[in-house]
């Protein structure tokens, strides 16, 4: 088992100052944590990012990545870069939405169904996402989306009347409110706690992409996967704005070239992702059962009282924002 405390401890001294590498270049060390496995896309896209980085700056940036949650777990990475543990993280931005509305708007059942409207929204939302993160000593390096989610079950499930009273799998204010409009019983778990949660009966349905199906071995909890198009919630990669301010203008120019290149090739490898994370559940058993026409218009009518929500929450920015991307 890590010892966190020992990781941060590590991470801390590594920090602390510049070192010094063959040839007496100056290097900063910096540290990065992710709560996804090394196998994830977004961790794989995360570290072709950093070995280009470090290429680009001539080995005078050198960033080490930590995943898995193995240095911060998910709830801790964001307060983590704050504190300047580390001087890097990824987030799933619907998980920190409690502390702005604007966090969560991708997370609105059948706002976004595909990657066309996933990039629209993102845009739309990308400015007011960096002046709250500025607020708070962060910049925004990059954002990725999610493969489109779908409802893991252990039977088909035809109206969405079949989720009321089953204990439901949540990981964000979203999820949550979701699973009390439809009757379910709302259950916070992590991710990496999904196998045992499903095992013991704490859980016995959840909304989640199929990237995140394969990665937890879904089908040794779960029978069926049905591809609802939910919602496409975004990743987000945060920098300390005091750890990038300190680089040299060609390097900050060089973390914000690598950002870039990794959003772009993040939709790729996420459209990849959808088709072969979902090829991948039913090579291993599980049922991939299409909804019913019942079922989505019965999240649709969710969608419209949880986006009439959001927009009450948002006000006259959240109206502007969900205006804009309809139009």
């Amino acid at each position: 088992m890590i010892d966190r405390r020992h990781l941060l401890a590590a991470a801390g001294a590594a920090l602390a100052a510049p070192a010094l590498s063959r040839g007496a270049q100056a290097q900063t060390r910096w540290q990065m944590a992710t709560p996804y496995a090394d196998g994830n896309f977004h961790t794989r896209n995360i570290r072709q990012m950093l070995t280009e980085l470090e290429a680009a700056t001539s080995g005078r940036l050198s960033i080490q990545l930590h995943s898995n949650g193995a240095l911060l777990p998910m709830p801790q990475i964001k307060r983590g870069v704050q504190t300047s543990q580390v001087q890097a993280g990824e987030i799933l931005l619907t998980a920190y939405s409690n502390e702005d509305v604007f966090f969560d708007a991708d997370a609105i059942p059948q706002l976004v169904t595909n990657f066309a409207q996933a990039k629209k929204l993102a845009d739309l939302q990308k400015p007011y996402i960096e002046t709250r993160l500025a607020r708070q000593g962060l910049s925004l390096l990059y954002m990725v989306p999610w493969p489109p989610a779908g409802l893991y079950a252990q039977n088909p499930i035809p109206t969405i009347e079949g989720l009321r009273g089953l204990r439901f799998r949540t990981f964000s204010p979203a999820t949550n409110r979701f699973a009390a409009l439809v009757g379910a019983q709302p259950t916070l778990v992590q991710s990496a706690e999904l196998a045992q949660a499903f095992a013991t009966g704490v859980v016995q349905a959840q909304i989640t992409s199929a990237a995140t199906g394969v990665d937890t071995a879904a089908w040794d909890y779960a029978k069926v996967f049905t591809p609802l198009g939910f919602s496409m919630t975004k990743n987000a990669v945060i920098v300390s704005r005091r750890a990038l301010d300190a680089l040299s203008a060609a390097d900050q120019a060089a973390v914000r070239a690598a950002a870039a290149a990794a959003e772009t090739r993040g939709y790729e490898l996420s459209a990849e992702a959808q088709r072969s994370t979902e090829a991948t559940l039913g090579s291993r058993g599980m049922q991939i059962v299409p909804p019913t026409e019942e079922f989505l218009a019965g999240l649709r009518r969710i969608s419209t009282t949880m986006t009439d929500e959001w927009v009450a929450r948002a006000g006259a920015d959240g109206a502007k924002l969900i205006a804009d991307y309809k139009a």
